[in-house]
């Protein structure tokens, strides 16, 4: 039975495939696709799962579901749509956009709680490669997916620090006692052209 571990390089094609899919027709007619009855089937199991969109400049869009909530054929439609047209840090993508756009998912594992007695033990609790992390604050939280740390070539400290920075938080609060900090894994597969071969990315050597 498939679930979010055991996601195989034919599935992440069809995952990105369907991202793409649903992204051209949503922005094409300004609906959603009706996915087919097989594919909602096979991908009916609750994942958390992020699309991100990038340009030659860089990243275009991402959005996602970081908590296995959603059946992941819905959330996947979801993200897709949304990292193309919701994103606030970037204008809507527009239709003329997909022929220079790569299309990248990434089904996650369930977050859980890092456990330490000393905040210097997050360091040696995080596999470069490997983790995605979430700091959660009071009100505020934040989420690097675990390719992140890798394209900046960023150690472990670095991660902790941007992961804070993205929840809104100064870069130092992954060392207070009472910051919340979870790890999850991620599956990634993406478009390496526009439209092109869809591979799994390795993110460890």
């Amino acid at each position: 039975m498939k679930d979010n571990v055991n996601i195989s390089e034919k599935d992440g094609q069809i995952l990105v495939k369907t991202a793409r899919m649903v992204v051209t027709d949503y922005l094409k007619n300004g609906s959603k696709t009706e996915l087919g009855k097989k594919f909602q089937e096979d991908f009916s199991f609750n994942s958390g799962v992020f699309v991100t969109l990038n340009n030659p400049l860089g990243l275009r869009g991402c959005i996602g579901y970081p908590l296995p909530d959603k059946k992941l054929f819905n959330a996947l439609e979801e993200a897709a749509i949304s990292a193309a047209t919701e994103d606030p840090r970037f204008p809507p993508v527009k239709f003329e956009e997909l022929d220079s756009i790569t299309f990248e998912v990434t089904v996650l594992t369930p977050p859980t709680k890092i456990e330490v007695s000393d905040s210097q033990e997050y360091l040696s609790k995080i596999k470069i490669g490997q983790d995605g992390l979430i700091v959660k604050y009071g009100y505020n939280s934040g989420l690097l997916l675990p390719q992140v740390p890798v394209e900046y070539g960023w150690n472990e400290k670095e991660f902790l620090e941007y992961t804070c920075e993205k929840a809104g938080l100064p870069k130092e609060y992954w060392q207070k006692e009472d910051v919340e900090i979870l790890k999850f894994e991620g599956i990634v597969f993406k478009e390496k052209d526009p439209n092109g071969e869809i591979i799994q990315e390795k993110l460890l050597d």
